[in-house]
């Protein structure tokens, strides 16, 4: 048997508690919690068997799921050029195959990461009603597992250059005409900007050198784009005949296929902009920008900010404002950039007006949904309590919460969820996230949990309940 405190908002003590009254509590000087403590036994059922919990584990999610299942095509694809397709018969059939190959896996990983593909998953993942059996629906809510296909598609496509390379290297050494020395010089830059994009990207590179890894994979990024045009327009004319170099061009995948990944790259640029935003500064933990440049986005989405737009962007949800035009996001202190923009309110900010859909979004696809957040977490999920158009329960630890987040958005919260469970870190410590959400889980009647916390804190939570058979869904820090 396990022990914990569960701190309830003022609503919630009068269902528990018939001598207290309603007026009374909201009489109490404006209390982000009741001041009393009440113990809760709670019982975690088993992990249902090893294999769920193995299942469950980081090692198996869908992400790596997906990752691999390109992988193994990919490798098919290898095994069929080495038996039945004889791509390496010559360097004129081989470079070209070879080239289409690259570039098609690259555009999987890019265009599955464009702004408007992330918002069409998610709108097809939901339309599944919620009378669907749970089974199918909790398969669909794991659609933003879907940079599994991103990360899979450049990994692959990277090997497949390094294949594409070394056959162009082996031509040259052979004395082909199809292959010039501006096109291995070109294509020997473009390999070593794809190991640098690569490495920076590795999961424990990238969360210690996070700012670097941005910069090269957007600035990186660009280089590399270019130099795929550049080699592709070196490659066409190498291998043209007199007079046919214009129309080899056209009729080549990969011109369509460049032209298609250059297209997905721009659109988010072509939309950037330079707004005004107000800003509330309720403690120096957060600040609460409002917008209002004619925007106003959908529920569960988010908007991209940035000082400078070459260099540093950051994603927030985007919560839409009731009673007025525009919508405010909640900016928490967690890391240099929202430490400096906390404690030097800018007047104006850059913003990528394409909203995009996040993992709340799935909310949609359950009658009942638990709420799980810590601290600045609310910000994601205030938008869907406020929409309400998923029955929901919020469970949310975090420290001071008047005092850290402010009057007015306390009172916002608790207008839409009376019988929150709000547990003040300040007072009574760090609670087990795990328990907390079972038992709102339990006591709501849910069909879902989904966890807006840190990194280790949300896996605690997701592995926590979907190895007892819980749909359970958080972020996975995949950008």
């Amino acid at each position: 048997m396990t022990h914990t405190q569960a701190i309830f908002t003022e609503s919630t003590m009068k269902s528990c508690d018939d001598s207290h009254s309603l007026a009374n509590t909201k009489a109490a000087s404006k209390l982000d919690v009741v001041p009393k403590a009440i113990p809760v036994s709670v019982e975690l059922p088993p992990v249902k068997s090893r294999w769920c919990a193995f299942w469950a584990s980081e090692t198996m999610m869908e992400y790596h799921r997906l990752f691999t299942l390109v992988i193994l095509v990919n490798v098919a694809l290898l095994g069929y050029g080495l038996t039945n397709g004889q791509w390496w018969q010559s360097a004129s059939q081989t470079l070209p195959i070879l080239a289409d190959i690259v570039l098609a896996n690259f555009a999987i990983g890019i265009l599955i990461r464009q702004h408007y593909v992330v918002n069409l998953l998610f709108w097809l993942a939901t339309r599944a009603p919620v009378s669907w059996p749970i089974a199918i629906r909790r398969r669909l809510g794991k659609v933003y597992h879907f940079g599994g296909l991103h990360s899979a598609g450049a990994t692959a496509g990277s090997l497949w250059y390094v294949a594409f390379l070394g056959t162009a290297v082996w031509s040259w050494n052979q004395g082909s005409s199809e292959v010039s020395m501006l096109s291995l010089q070109i294509s020997a830059v473009l390999m070593l900007m794809l190991v640098g994009i690569i490495s920076l990207a590795l999961p424990q590179v990238r969360s210690r050198f996070h700012n670097q890894f941005e910069l090269m994979h957007r600035l990186g990024g660009w280089s590399a784009l270019l130099l795929f045009w550049a080699q592709f327009l070196s490659f066409t004319y190498d291998s043209s005949q007199a007079g046919a170099f214009a129309s080899n061009i056209f009729s080549a995948p990969g011109f369509w296929l460049l032209t298609l990944i250059t297209t997905s790259v721009a659109l988010p640029w072509l939309r950037l902009k330079k707004v005004p935003v107000e800003l509330v500064k309720p403690s120096n933990h957060v600040a609460l920008a409002k917008f209002d440049y004619g925007v106003t986005p959908f529920a569960g989405s988010s908007t991209a900010l940035s000082r400078s737009p070459l260099t540093e962007w950051h994603s927030f949800a985007n919560v839409p404002s009731p009673d007025s035009p525009g919508f405010r996001l909640t900016i928490s202190r967690a890391g240099d950039w929202t430490g400096q923009f906390i404690d030097d309110l800018p007047s104006h900010v850059w913003v990528k007006a394409i909203p995009t859909a996040g993992v709340g979004n799935i909310d949609q696809l359950f009658k009942r949904v638990v709420w799980v957040a810590t601290g600045s977490g609310i910000g994601p999920c205030l938008p869907h309590l406020l929409a309400g158009e998923t029955p929901s329960k919020l469970v949310w630890s975090t420290r001071t919460p008047r005092k850290t987040y402010g009057d007015d958005l306390m009172d916002e919260i608790l207008s839409v969820q009376p019988d929150a469970i709000i547990w003040d870190t300040t007072e009574n410590g760090k609670p087990d996230m795990v328990e907390l959400a079972w038992r709102a889980y339990q006591e709501f009647d849910a069909e879902a949990v989904i966890c807006i916390a840190n990194q280790k804190l949300t896996w605690q939570v997701v592995t926590g309940l979907e190895s007892r058979g819980i749909p359970a869904y958080g972020a996975i820090w995949d950008s």
